[in-house]
């Protein structure tokens, strides 16, 4: 495609944390912007120079936002996928309605990453899909204990029950709803990490080194970024699978693919989890540890523009920052001291721009870089310690 241009005008469907940073990114690069979200009061919303405040399924509004744009994304996997598609009967939409599709369903997504195995050598865990009663007294013995997730609209450790009989398969799928259900088989989880790639129109493809996530609750709450933080041999597994699951719906954008590291009896083995048709929370650090961070390649892999291999140059840990925080222990709101954080070295702090703090609610990151480990390590301890952090190991 011929590049689009700084001085058009790039539209974001969604009004996050992430389609603020991606907003932030294009503005630095010349581009205007302009936001889709019904919330008058989004954080991306408040900071472009357009917001088309309707619903995402509006005709009007999606029409405005075509009208305004040269090319259109999405901060956010649930976006009607058949929006996309009516954005792209005009416009420029990356990524395209299909892969965006896949990402919103676990059996898709699943019966995708399968299809990939034998190309990426990684393949996800032993599953089965659950859609009735039958299903679940039929499930195979093998896959229990195992994790019950509800098909769409899971995130965040939401819809999903930790099952290890076939009695209480059938009791979590009864509290889904009766909904479409994937049947996951528990692994020896060792640790859990991500991959962000970025690929272009023409197929080039850049990614960022694999890092290392702990999750509290379902929630992501440390990242670490540097060369230790994951054995070399699975930081290129997981960066060929990336590739191979990205191109093989030929993907453009921005894409994370998270993956389990398990315990197997030759060793250490990777497990395909789930895709984000977005940039992730994982990817954060790389607006303070690198020289181009996962919005820049967002903006650059939408337009058309080269995407150069993004370098890092400090190691990083970011520490996800959640509205509990911003309680006492006596549950009395109040601000963090946000001072005596800023005081230490190497200290990073975006906050979201959301009006109101909530227990889990994500209200924004703090990235820690240093000349070294050791001192990146220190301030993120110290820094956990203040705000009484969890998951920092």
């Amino acid at each position: 495609m011929k590049p689009i241009l700084p001085g058009a005008t790039l539209g974001v469907m969604g009004g996050g944390q992430l389609g603020r940073m991606f907003v932030h990114a294009a503005q630095r690069l010349g581009y205007f912007t302009a936001v889709l979200d019904p919330d008058p009061h989004s954080p991306a919303g408040r900071v472009s120079h357009h917001h088309v405040r309707t619903d995402y399924t509006d005709a009007q509004g999606l029409a405005q936002l075509a009208q305004l744009s040269a090319a259109i994304t999405t901060e956010f996997e649930n976006v009607p996928a058949q929006a996309l598609e009516q954005l792209a009967l005009s416009r420029t939409v990356a990524p395209g309605a299909a892969c965006v599709a896949i990402a919103q369903d676990r059996i898709e997504e699943k019966a995708h990453f399968r299809a990939c195995a034998a190309l990426s050598g990684v393949d996800c865990a032993p599953y089965a899909v659950i859609r009735s009663a039958a299903d679940c007294q039929g499930a195979s013995a093998q896959l229990l204990p195992g994790i019950l997730k509800t098909a769409r609209l899971g995130y965040d450790g939401k819809g999903q029950w930790r099952v290890g009989t076939h009695e209480e398969l059938a009791q979590a799928w009864a509290q889904s709803g009766q909904v479409p259900c994937v049947l996951e088989k528990m692994l020896p989880l060792v640790a859990e990490c991500s991959v962000l790639l970025a690929r272009g129109h023409d197929g080039q493809a850049v990614s960022y080194p694999a890092q290392r996530n702990v999750h509290v609750d379902g929630i992501l709450a440390v990242t670490h970024a540097y060369p230790a933080c994951m054995p070399a041999a699975l930081v290129d597994r997981a960066e060929r699978a990336t590739r191979a699951i990205a191109q093989q719906i030929g993907y453009v954008g921005l894409l994370c693919v998270e993956f389990f590291v398990v315990q197997a009896p030759q060793g250490l083995e990777l497990v395909v989890n789930e895709m984000a048709p977005r940039p992730h929370n994982s990817g954060h650090h790389t607006i303070d540890a690198f020289d181009h961070s996962q919005f820049d390649l967002q903006v650059r892999a939408m337009t058309g523009l080269p995407l150069p291999t993004p370098r890092q140059h400090s190691p990083a840990i970011m520490l996800n920052l959640l509205g509990d925080i911003w309680f006492d222990a006596q549950g009395r709101e109040r601000s963090p001291d946000w001072a005596q954080l800023l005081a230490l070295p190497g200290t990073h702090l975006h906050l979201y721009g959301k009006t109101q703090a909530r227990r889990g609610r994500k209200m924004g990151h703090l990235t820690l870089t240093g000349p070294d480990l050791p001192a990146v390590q220190a301030s993120a301890r110290r820094c956990a310690e203040l705000l009484g952090l969890p998951g920092l190991a």
